[in-house]
C-alpha cells in the first residue's frame, strides 16, 4: 500500500448530545474504537485533518494509524456519518485491526483500458458500470487499496461478473460466497443508438441503389 494515513486522537471523557455538540463546536470530531479483543474507548480527533483525508479515496478501504498516548493502533473506518448539509463530519467508528482476524472491506474497483475496448472501439458500444466497489474479505496483510478490472476484451452485449474479477493473492469476494445467484455484473458494454446497427442500415441501403 503507498499511501499512509494517521489520525491523532485524545480520549474522550464526556459523552451525550451536549458534548459532542461542544466538541464539534471546537473543531473536534467525537469517535470510537472497538474490537481487537478491547473494550470501546471514546476518542475524539482533528475534524479538519479527517476532512482533507476523506477526500483520498483510498482512506475509506486502508488500514489507518490511530496514535493517542504515545501508542499507536491499526484501525479502518467502519463507519461515518455526515451533516445533511454542512460540509461536517458528525461522528466516526473505527475497528481496530489484528494480525489474525479476516476483515471484510468494501474496495474500490479501478477500470482500466476503457478507451481500448473492443466494443466501444470498434462496436459504438458505451460502457455501463453496475458496481464501483466490491466487498472482499482476507487478512490485513492482503488488503488490496483497490481492484483494476480489464474491460479491454469486452465486446457489445457483454458483462463482466465479480467471478471474474482477477483478485490479489488471499482475497476473495463476500457475495460469492453466498451462491451462483449473486455473482453479479460489475461492468457491461451497451449497444448505443445510431451505432454499427444504424452504419449497417446505411451500407445496405447504398448497396440496393
Amino acid at each position: 500500500m503507498s499511501v499512509n494515513f494517521e489520525l491523532q486522537a485524545e480520549p474522550r471523557a464526556d459523552q451525550g448530545k451536549g458534548a459532542s455538540r461542544r466538541l464539534r463546536r471546537a473543531g473536534k470530531l467525537p469517535a470510537i474504537v472497538y474490537g481487537g479483543g478491547k473494550d470501546p474507548v471514546a476518542i475524539t480527533l482533528d475534524h479538519n485533518a479527517v476532512w482533507l483525508s476523506l477526500a483520498h479515496e483510498a482512506f475509506y478501504s486502508h488500514i489507518l494509524t490511530l496514535k493517542m498516548d504515545g501508542k499507536s493502533e491499526r484501525v479502518i473506518l467502519r463507519d461515518l456519518q455526515r451533516h445533511p448539509v454542512k460540509q461536517m463530519v458528525l461522528h466516526m467508528d473505527l475497528q481496530r485491526v489484528t494480525d489474525d482476524q479476516t476483515l471484510k472491506v468494501h474496495v474500490p474497483l479501478h477500470f482500466i483500458n476503457e478507451e481500448s475496448c473492443v466494443g466501444v472501439k470498434t462496436g459504438g458500444g458505451m460502457i455501463s458500470h453496475q458496481a464501483v466497489e466490491v466487498e472482499v474479505e482476507c487478512l490485513p496483510k492482503d488488503l488490496p487499496e483497490f481492484i483494476e478490472v480489464d474491460v479491454a476484451a469486452l465486446n457489445v452485449g457483454d458483462s463482466l461478473h465479480l467471478s471474474q474479477i482477477r483478485l490479489p493473492e488471499g482475497v476473495s469476494i463476500v457475495a460469492l460466497a453466498q451462491g451462483p445467484d449473486h455473482d453479479l455484473p460489475v461492468v457491461s458494454v451497451l449497444k448505443t443508438r445510431g451505432g454499427s446497427s444504424a452504419e449497417e442500415s446505411e451500407g445496405e441501403g447504398e448497396g440496393e441503389a
